[in-house]
């Protein structure tokens, strides 16, 4: 059975680049209180944007979604699914509250996970909480539609066996105070998709056990911003970061570097949005057209209307429109596609 050892292999992940990520994140979390300090109104903005986001992303990955108005409808719990994938974003939506509600109360062992796992599916009629009985495959499918395995998991009769060893391994080395929990996580949330434990809703339990990991290890950004949404918009380098980091992996030779990497970026990107959403939002003397174009402007990647809105609920709809059209005439933004799913994004090339 492949071990785990996560304290013996830290420091390999002691890369310059990986240091100063690190590095980064650390001064972020010290500044977590001054962000914490926001007018009420405002965290609780984002916080149920973030939950929105992250249920929306989360399960897109996987190939789950629904009606923009409808998906807002379920993850405020105003409706009941009527679907199969409604039903799955609806379990996603309340595992999803029950991380960020009672995450100290919710350590990372085999009968936990389980119970999450349950609860993800308690809505469409599967049989959650229970793994695997039969081997799966990771697979790909290319262009012309043609399937292939990329990476083949732990059999089904090993299963129980090395979640049990891998709850272990994770308790053993947050024991451990000179590791740092930051640098341990990627590595845990890398051998649980190797494992791949349950026939379905592995990805998704993968991203609510990172939040689960971050915000007990005191790193709550993923409250106030979407990581699941970051991890979206960054989807091809998700997959070419978990293929490096597998390679190997059942000989206990995989570089877990490539993932850490990627992970932790994702996680910078989160507090740099943060911080910058904190600071516009709770600026007091911007005007109205000058809130969204800040926002635009702290967003990495696109943002639709109806996002602007939900950050701006006090400003109008015809106001934003509006604010839209001046900033497109003079250049600072960029119409992206068009329709329902029309987005914008800055134009950092006039900075």
């Amino acid at each position: 059975m492949r071990e785990f050892s996560y304290g013996n292999r830290t420091i390999a992940l002691l890369t310059p680049v990986i240091v100063n990520l690190l590095t980064q994140i650390h001064e972020f979390r010290g500044r977590q209180t001054l962000f914490m300090d926001a007018k009420p109104d405002v965290l609780d903005n984002l916080s149920e944007l973030a939950k929105i986001q992250s249920t929306d992303a989360s399960n897109r990955i996987e190939g789950i979604h629904t009606a923009d108005e409808r998906l807002e409808l379920l993850v405020r719990d105003k409706t009941r699914p009527t679907n199969r994938n409604e039903q799955e974003i609806a379990g996603y939506r309340d595992v999803l509250s029950l991380i960020h509600e009672n995450y100290d109360y919710i350590p990372p062992k085999p009968g936990m996970i389980l119970q999450l796992h349950r609860d993800l599916y308690k809505y469409s009629g599967l049989e959650g909480g229970h793994y695997k009985v039969n081997d799966n495959a990771i697979t790909e499918e290319l262009t012309t539609g043609e399937r292939f395995i990329r990476f083949q998991p732990v059999p089904a009769w090993e299963t129980p066996a090395c979640m049990d060893a891998l709850c272990e391994a994770w308790a053993k080395a947050l024991s451990d105070e000179t590791l740092d929990p930051l640098l341990l996580m990627p590595s845990f949330i890398l051998d649980f998709l190797c494992v791949h434990p349950f026939a379905d809703g592995n990805g998704r339990m993968s991203r609510l056990l990172t939040l689960l990991l971050l915000y007990r290890s005191g790193y709550i950004v993923g409250k106030y911003v979407s990581v699941e949404k970051l991890i979206e918009r960054t989807r091809q380098s998700y997959y070419d970061a978990l293929q490096a980091s597998s390679l190997g992996w059942h000989e206990n030779e995989n570089d877990y570097a490539p993932f850490t990497q990627y992970l932790l970026g994702v996680i910078l990107a989160a507090y740099r949005d943060f911080a910058d959403r904190i600071e516009s939002l709770s600026a007091q003397s911007l005007s109205k057209p000058g809130r969204v174009r800040a926002i635009i402007k702290d967003t990495l990647g696109r943002i639709t209307k109806t996002e602007i809105m939900k950050r701006c609920p006090d400003i109008s709809q015809v106001t934003v429109q509006r604010t839209l059209n001046e900033l497109q005439k003079t250049g600072e933004i960029i119409k992206l596609s068009g329709g329902r799913y029309t987005a914008y994004t800055w134009n950092r090339d006039k900075e």
